[in-house]
């Protein structure tokens, strides 16, 4: 299970945090991400880590984002900074026990919205 908290309202240029907290499966987490879904559009993959701490990022949050890990707490972060109003969406997180493919468990999503 994931149960993700945080996000809210921000001014563009502002900075948002988000959280995830994995429970059941923490012993066999490989890949942790979050993808966001903003209105009309298709979910997206906004930044990936792996259990060593290998990051990926969308070319779009490159520079302002930050996904980091805290194994022990087994809980996955979002620094979002320099939001901006196509920042708004629903951020989800999501992990995987593998190192490819789809990943099977998901948070229940928490909205990030961004006002210019």
């Amino acid at each position: 299970q994931l149960q993700a908290s945080g996000g809210g309202l921000v001014q563009a240029g502002g900075s948002l945090s988000v959280s995830c907290a994995a429970s059941g499966i923490i012993f066999s987490i490989v890949r942790m991400a979050w993808y966001r879904q903003a209105p009309g559009k298709q979910r997206e993959l906004v930044a990936a880590i792996t259990n060593a701490g290998s990051t990926n990022y969308a070319d779009s949050v490159k520079g302002r984002f930050t996904i980091s890990r805290d194994n022990a707490k087994n809980t996955v972060y979002l620094q979002m900074n320099s939001l901006k109003p196509e920042d708004t969406a629903v951020y989800y997180c999501a992990a995987a026990l593998n190192t490819v493919g789809r990943y099977p468990y998901w948070g229940q999503g928490t909205q990030v919205t961004v006002s210019s």
